[in-house]
This record gives structure tokens, sequence and C-alpha cells, in this order.
């Protein structure tokens, strides 16, 4: 573990816990500091975390013919291929290399009947053919992961100070983001602004990081320095996203963070985004006389929109 990086014992994100002031306070030091942590005692059985695992590595098996049948469509849902996503809204570099690497993207469920069903983001899943296992593994990650996400949000608040369950309205309908991300091995030659995930911040409330056993995660320091964010078996890498950073008015940092896999071996990582639908303004919190709002308010869903729009090829293309 990098030292830079605290690691946090949650005790399972359990409210009832008598440690759960000692958590908040290790959670607003460690968001302080660099936006980065470790989370243990998660309570999450560990044949899901490897269930999902077996389940991306049998999907990038896959021949190229067969995930390009569900590339990724309009409600960013599907197969996005190696060299099709350039981080054009990186705040700490100029990138101009697309990501070496290819991920299969799913999202919260919406179904056929519901109100919201075609709206931006809010369209079907697609699943592959012929992966016996793959859609009940990764939809038992996901619903796992939802749970987990909604009591960590409850710690989340009373680490800014607010009372446990303040968040809760404004996920009674959550964004949420499932990637299997395949970073293939870096060549000893390979350019070094050629990245598996060139530096960039998360654009949402919250990331929850499962990885493989292989380095490749960087984070960004205040001072400039990139420090690494190796495996360490049977936690989360948790992160603090644009959206959080807006909402603590700057209390918590979104930090700048990239891949390079030059491990020599294929690199695996499962990525949940925990996001919101609704308005974001400061909370009451984190702002004061002294200490006015730094970011006017704005609606999740057109700050995201923007950005897919201007990273995504497949985005660009369409009319």
């Amino acid at each position: 573990m990098a030292a830079s990086i605290p690691e946090i014992d949650i005790d399972a994100a359990n409210l009832a816990s008598p440690r759960v002031p000692e958590i908040a306070r290790a959670l607003d030091g460690a968001f302080r500091r660099t936006g980065f942590c470790y989370v243990a005692n998660t309570g999450i059985e560990s044949n899901l975390t490897e269930a999902v695992f077996d389940a991306s590595r049998r999907f990038h098996a896959l021949g190229d013919e067969a995930k390009r049948e569900i590339a990724i469509n309009a409600f960013h849902r599907g197969y996005i291929a190696p060299n099709s996503s350039l981080t054009q809204t990186s705040s700490v570099a100029r990138v101009t290399r697309p990501n070496l690497s290819e991920s299969f993207m799913v999202m919260h469920q919406v179904a056929p009947k519901d109100p919201a069903f075609g709206k931006p983001l809010q369209g079907p899943n697609q699943w592959p053919d012929g992966l016996p296992g793959f859609r009940e593994a990764v939809t038992a990650y996901q619903a796992t992961m939802t749970n987990f996400a909604r009591r960590f949000t409850r710690l989340l608040a009373l680490a800014l100070s607010l009372p446990a369950t303040y968040l809760d309205p404004h996920f009674e309908r959550p964004t949420s983001w499932l990637r299997l991300i395949h970073y293939p091995p870096e060549f000893p030659d390979t350019p070094a602004d050629h990245y598996g995930a060139a530096p960039h911040t998360d654009h949402g409330f919250i990331t929850f990081l499962a990885q493989d056993e292989h380095d490749g995660l960087e984070v960004r320091m205040r001072n400039g320095e990139w420090v690494p964010a190796p495996p360490v078996p049977e936690t989360f890498v948790v992160n603090v996203a644009d959206m959080l950073a807006r909402w603590s008015n700057g209390r918590w940092s979104s930090t700048p963070h990239r891949v390079r896999n030059r491990s020599g071996r294929d690199r695996y990582s499962v990525p949940f985004f925990w996001d919101m639908e609704s308005r974001i303004e400061c909370l009451p919190t984190c702002c004061g006389p002294d200490h006015p709002p730094r970011h006017a308010p704005v609606r999740y869903a057109d700050y995201v929109l923007e950005r897919l729009d201007r990273n995504y090829a497949y985005r660009q293309a369409a009319p």
C-alpha cells in the first residue's frame, strides 16, 4: 500500500458500530488530504468479487467480433473497444492519445415501462451471448455494491457533519456504473504519454475500485507527485469524484489518477461508480460567511453528459 493512501477498517459500513465516529473522522481526513483511501472489512463476500473478475476475464477473452456485436450504445452500455476513448477533460495533462484499455459497461437497470426509459443514460443493458453465468455474476455483484454504496453514503454524510440520512433523497434513483476493464500489457517502447487510462478525475459522486493482483494505478498527490496505489487484498480503493468535491465545496478532493500497466501481464479492474441524479449545490456544513460556495449549482446529468460527449468516440460520431 502507498504510504500516502491510508487504509480504513469500516466495520462493514455498519451504522450501529460503536466505531462509526472514528470511521467518519478517518474518511474525512483521508478525503481532505488526498481524496483517496483503501477501505477494508467491507462485509462483501470474496466469492462475489472473484466471480465478477472471472466474468470479466471470460468476456475479454471473446473474439473481437463477438464483443463488437454489443458495442456501447447511446445509453452508454456495452463494449468499449481499445483506442476509442480520449480523456479530453483531464485537468492535469494534455491528452492526445486514446486509452489502451477495453471495457464492458453495465449501468443501473431501467425497465421499458419506466417513465424514464429512453432518456439520456436511461436504457437497456447489453449482454454477450455464449457466456453461461456471466449476466448472473455481474448483476449479483452490481446489486451487492448498490446496497453497500447506500450504507457507505451514510458514513460519508456523517463524515461531513450531516445527519446519516441527509443524502438519501439524492439516491432514491441512483445512477450506477459497473465497468469491467482489461488493460493489456504495455510494451517497453510504449510512449510515455500513452496510458491504459490517461490522467483523469471521475465525474460523479464516489468510486469503489476492485483490483486484481497487478500494479498499475497511480494517484497524483497535491504536490504533483504520482504515487502507486497497488492492490491490497480484500479492500476497495475509494476515491472522491467531481460531484462530491463540488458538493463539499472543495473540502474533499477529486484527485487525478491514471493507469499504466507495466506488469507484463494482462491487468483487470472492476470500478463501481455510485452517482446521483439530482441538482448539486454546496452542502450546508461546507460553506459559511468566510467560506462561500465555490461553484454554481449544477445538474449531475448535464455535467456527466458533457464529459461523455467530449471523451467517447461513439458519441462524437453520433448525428
